[in-house]
């Protein structure tokens, strides 16, 4: 086709699902206060719509409204035809540091407001849970929760939990709940070393949590994780942080040091290439491709780190607008592979992606009670008001 004759045709429209996205609740109180120590976020506002996340008292991020408001994030989300966020909390608030009581406390706040979000707004947001990993059987008792009661398909975890690598057996009943409930599982590096040589231009962040991400997936594959759990469905980050580009390195250490690597478990770490997905979050053409070639065009999901500065800030553009993907790989790449590996119904997202989402009613986590989701926010962390 010449370029006249393509300039005259008509843009194809492709479902775009974007598996990466971040969302907190409009309010979140110093819950130093609550409970007693330091080390919590709070969200402050700051005016003319913004806010500020604070950390003891001490400014952490600056954050804009569509950090919290669904209507504002649908709009944004218009401009760029994104047709569905999947929307998971920040990292940050994953608080595996904390008392597990604690964690749990607030992750069920974080849960049930992602829930809400998602029941305003059916066609256009899932939600992914977080759970308190530092405690299997909270966070089982709690992924029960989400999964059975808030409709939600999976969760967000942290590339480690504390000082367990994503291998640990104390973490199996988890991986065991999630394979049984066919609940998937997305790792989002966090906690990256920000000490000394680390701490300048930004190196948590560029690199850090590409090395995060490799660690996660590295611990997974080595420690045998996918043999004992071979259904468990997960998906990294960043597309897949360093390990689609240092495998070759990873598979051949493996082999010439099975001393050290191969110790729990003996097969080829590059057989486990394409069971298990990555975003396309790369930021370059080339890298997509490599990323394609060696996981799977089946395998990569769209994710654009909204509504963060280091994401795609038009998400799907690089796909869309490249002459290397067919349709029905476009297809997939930005929307249809992420509703697989969520399993949700692809036909609800299809055919009502330009239809209004009417309000409906919002189970409790206590059964008796029920409330309308348009009614002001779900109401847990004590009702809220410290300060």
């Amino acid at each position: 086709m010449d370029s006249k004759a393509a300039n005259t045709t008509e843009k194809k429209k492709f479902l775009k699902v974007d598996l990466h996205t971040h969302i907190l609740p409009s309010r979140l109180p110093d819950l130093s206060q609550r409970y007693g120590y330091g080390g919590w976020i709070s969200v402050q506002p700051s005016g003319e719509g913004n806010a500020r996340m604070m950390l003891d008292g001490k400014p952490f991020r600056d954050i804009t409204c569509n950090c919290w408001d669904a209507e504002e994030r649908i709009r944004e989300c218009d401009q760029t035809d994104v047709d569905v966020q999947v929307i998971s909390t920040v990292p940050v608030m994953f608080n595996y540091w904390a008392k597990p009581e604690h964690c749990l406390d607030v992750a069920k706040y974080l849960n049930d407001n992602i829930a809400q979000t998602c029941a305003l707004h059916p066609t256009k947001f899932i939600g992914l849970a977080t759970l308190p990993m530092q405690s299997p059987e909270l966070a089982v008792t709690e992924l029960k929760r989400c999964v059975q009661e808030l409709g939600l398909p999976g969760i967000q975890i942290g590339s480690h939990i504390n000082e367990w690598n994503l291998d640990a057996p104390e973490l199996d009943p988890i991986w065991a709940a999630c394979e049984e409930l066919g609940a998937a599982v997305f790792i989002h590096p966090w906690d990256m070393q920000d000490k000394g040589r680390h701490a300048p231009y930004w190196f948590p962040w560029l690199i850090g949590m590409p090395c995060e991400t490799t660690m996660a997936i590295c611990s997974m594959i080595f420690g045998g994780v996918f043999e004992r759990f071979p259904n468990l469905k997960v998906a990294l980050a960043h597309g897949g942080g360093a390990y689609p580009f240092t495998m070759g390195r990873i598979a051949h250490g493996h082999t010439v040091r099975p001393d050290l690597c191969a110790t729990k478990n003996k097969k080829d770490p590059l057989s486990y290439n394409g069971h298990f997905w990555v975003d396309s979050l790369v930021h370059d053409m080339d890298a997509l491709k490599l990323l394609i070639r060696k996981m799977g065009i089946d395998k990569i999901v769209l994710g654009s780190d909204y509504p963060f500065p280091l994401g795609e800030h038009h998400p799907g553009k690089m796909i869309e607008e490249s002459e290397e993907f067919t349709d029905e790989e476009k297809e997939k790449l930005l929307g249809l592979n992420a509703l697989r590996f969520l399993n949700v119904d692809e036909s609800l997202y299809l055919q009502n992606k330009d239809r209004a989402s009417p309000a409906i009613t919002y189970q409790s986590t206590k059964s008796t009670v029920e409330r309308k989701v348009d009614s002001g926010g779900p109401a847990s962390l004590a009702q809220i008001p410290i300060s």
